[in-house]
């Protein structure tokens, strides 16, 4: 099995890897008259316009960013309103902004340079006011196309191995990534890009579903080449990344699906011209699994577990238990304005954040996530490090993230803002910031585990919790922006602690410079 080939994503990994010498040495530039379109565009397809009405949940943004699961008995149907809600405050068009090359047309979730390289698509049985069908969510003209007409939720049942949340769900949103949208500026590291980007639109998705009381959990085993021909992608240019299951029904409801037929649908070409990256359709094509048996293996392994593990450090270290916001004081903005009001903060003011605002931002972020790789029982994949430079009534200095005791752990006093701004490819943002968290994931224990597939599953996991530090940070009125970074020199600035971890995902807080009123 491809997946069980360790050494491929070793090389991808290792192949994709930032330094100071790679980053002087690159060559690549910016060919602003071949940039890709972003917008995947049916042309020939007819659009089924969605309800613009967006609806109050009446839920905090920080009760919905923090909510993981809802009873098992609260079965739910979403309604053709709330998918349309659910899939604004994913992917919807929030902003626009003009530059002199034309206009920028901002998502509701960050993006890396903005390139928005995320499809999303709608696998459903009948749900009020919408047919059953195979759909694909243009946020261009806020409509869905239809690629298919019938009930095809069996296909997926059977690619995700009888998943039962798949199995259970009314209806089910797989994201897909078309890679040249990104990697015209990325390259090959833009494979990782497709699950920070995933991740923080996935975010979004879990908060807005909660917020509206729908149940969600997030699949990442699948067979890949059946939901590729469900979906009809371009499998040297596009991929699925996730299933997300939306509600709880009966699985009795889900029948045979019609045959998959081969379909050809004609779109508007995305730039002049594409360049490929093997080393992206390679890396795909070693973490995919090839059967649904196979698929079922995977995630009773998922299920069984990976025992406790080992906690690094000293016996006695210095500890700061997390101190977060009383009852009167945390924000009740609901998710929609938060969603609404988000963005990048581009410059930071060097002010300080209370140490109660940082704490509630990693408290809401890291009470779990509807995943299908982690069990009740197991807290993650990835690590939290931090760099703080400016919080209040905490020493600045590298921290890490002590979950189990909800407190952080001192590993070393000092200023070093300068050391993070480097860490941060050299920008000022991580240098001006309140605070840098680094999410390291030991990669060495998830590929044993998890195959191949576990490098998808670790990006996968950090960008969600960054993305739910992105609306935490916005919904305290502070201000957040996710970066890249130089691998190796992140992991030798936290080591000996972070010794044999690899950076999975990197997020700056604090203080906007410039306030914007909303």
């Amino acid at each position: 099995m491809k997946n069980r080939e360790l050494e491929a994503t070793w090389a991808y990994h290792n192949g994709t890897k930032h330094s100071y010498q790679s980053i002087r040495a690159s060559g690549h530039y910016l060919d602003w008259e071949n940039q890709p379109m972003p917008f995947k565009i049916y042309s020939k397809l007819e659009p089924i316009p969605l309800s613009q009405k967006l609806s109050p949940s009446g839920m905090p943004a920080l009760s919905a960013i923090s909510a993981t699961a809802l009873p098992a008995d609260n079965q739910a149907t979403p309604t053709s309103q709330i998918l349309a809600e659910i899939l604004f405050l994913s992917a919807g068009v929030t902003k626009r902004k003009s530059y002199p090359r034309g206009e920028i047309l901002f998502r509701a979730a960050a993006c890396t340079g903005a390139l928005y390289h995320i499809d999303l698509y709608l696998v459903c049985g009948d749900l009020p006011d919408l047919e059953a069908g195979v759909y694909h969510f243009g946020p261009q003209d806020f409509a869905l196309r239809r690629l298919r007409q019938g009930d095809y939720r069996a296909v997926l049942v059977r690619a995700s191995g009888e998943e039962p949340s798949i199995a259970n769900a009314p209806c089910v949103i797989v994201c897909a990534s078309t890679y040249w949208r990104n990697a015209w500026k990325y390259q090959a590291r833009a494979y990782r890009h497709c699950y920070w980007d995933n991740g923080t639109l996935l975010a979004n998705l879990l908060a807005a579903a909660a917020a509206r009381k729908i149940p969600a959990k997030v699949a990442v085993g699948f067979v890949d080449a059946a939901v590729n021909r469900l979906l009809s992608l371009d499998s040297k240019r596009e991929a699925p990344l996730t299933m997300i299951a939306l509600g709880d029904g009966s699985p009795q409801a889900i029948g045979s699906a019609p045959a998959v037929e081969s379909l050809a649908f004609e779109t508007v070409p995305l730039s002049k011209k594409e360049i490929e990256y093997p080393a992206m359709t390679a890396m795909h094509e070693v973490s995919s699994l090839e059967s649904d048996e196979e698929v079922a293996a995977w995630r009773r392994e998922a299920q069984r577990g990976a025992g406790r593990r080992k906690v690094e450090g000293a016996k006695e270290g210095r500890f700061f238990p997390l101190q977060l916001l009383g009852d009167g004081e945390v924000p009740q903005d609901a998710i929609e304005e938060v969603i609404l009001r988000r963005g990048s903060t581009r410059e930071f003011s060097k002010e300080s954040i209370t140490f109660a605002e940082l704490s509630t931002m990693l408290d809401r972020a890291t009470r779990g996530i509807p995943v299908d790789f982690l069990n009740q029982t197991e807290a993650s994949l990835n690590d939290l490090y931090l760099i703080v430079h400016a919080v209040e009534d905490l020493p600045s200095g590298a921290y890490f993230f002590r979950r189990e005791r909800r407190a952080l752990e001192l590993l070393k006093e000092g200023d070093f803002r300068r050391e993070a701004g480097y860490l941060g490819l050299g920008q000022e943002i991580p240098a001006e910031c309140s605070v840098d968290v680094f999410f390291l994931a030991d990669l060495s224990r998830v590929l044993e585990r998890f195959g191949n597939r576990g490098y998808r599953a670790a990006q996968l996991e950090a960008s969600i919790m960054g993305g739910k530090l992105y609306l935490a940070a916005y919904a305290q009125g502070l201000g957040a922006s996710g970066l890249t970074f130089f691998d190796d020199d992140v992991t030798d600035f936290f080591s000996p602690h972070a010794a044999g971890k690899s950076v999975m995902f990197l997020i700056a807080l604090g203080k906007s410079a410039k306030r914007r009123r909303v």
